[in-house]
């Protein structure tokens, strides 16, 4: 039996998910959560064999971040990550994180249950789909903290506010920002953040 752990935030998509693989008779879905945290501390408990993780959770902690979070505290547990939209840097970092799997949530049933089983084997899968994108994916050109500084610009936030977030200066979060906006050629700090979340970068 290969026991699951479901991660996503739409109440109907993981009651979905949850009752196909019931249905399944070497599933068993031992935990359902909403969050990329509650992933986490559920893997820690219920020990799942593969955790299946939208990429996309509110919280402050996102799919990925949970994986590799689970893969620190539960070895054993392997994961696939479930995403909407076939973004190249979503998929870069999922491949940088070493994550087991990834499928668009538009694949067949079918092909999400052989994915499953398939890294429950320890195999790899990526969704046929993306694996076009997989030979061309462009480079994030983003450093770990621009990365920080413009996420936290995405919500909203001005300098001083993400200063005092990252423990940074006013006067560095705008070279910052100045910097970011150079390197992805953007006309500005708001078309920096479209094209940093289009790419999935942020």
């Amino acid at each position: 039996m290969i026991r699951l752990l479901l991660a996503e935030d739409q109440a109907v998509i993981r009651g979905a998910l949850a009752a196909l693989l019931g249905l399944e008779p070497d599933l068993e879905v031992v935990a359902s959560v909403a969050t990329g945290a509650a992933a986490v501390a559920a893997a820690a408990v219920d020990l799942p064999d593969v955790a299946v993780l939208d990429i996309d959770m509110p919280g402050g902690m996102d799919g990925l971040e949970a994986a590799a979070e689970i893969r620190a505290r539960v070895p054993a547990c392997r994961t696939l990550m479930l995403t909407g939209y076939g973004k190249p840097g979503h998929l870069k970092r999922a491949l940088a994180a070493q994550v087991d799997g990834f499928m668009l949530k538009t694949a067949p049933p079918e092909e999400l249950v052989a994915a499953i089983r398939a890294v429950a084997r320890g195999e790899r899968v990526l969704d046929r789909a993306l694996a076009v994108t997989a030979w061309d994916l462009a480079d994030n050109p983003l450093t770990p903290r621009e990365a920080d500084v413009l996420r936290l610009a995405a919500g909203g936030a001005d300098a001083t506010d993400i200063a005092a977030g990252l423990h940074l200066t006013p006067g560095t979060v705008r070279n910052y920002l100045t910097g970011i906006v150079a390197k992805l050629n953007a006309r500005n700090r708001t078309d920096a953040v479209r094209i940093a979340t289009k790419s999935g970068w942020i």
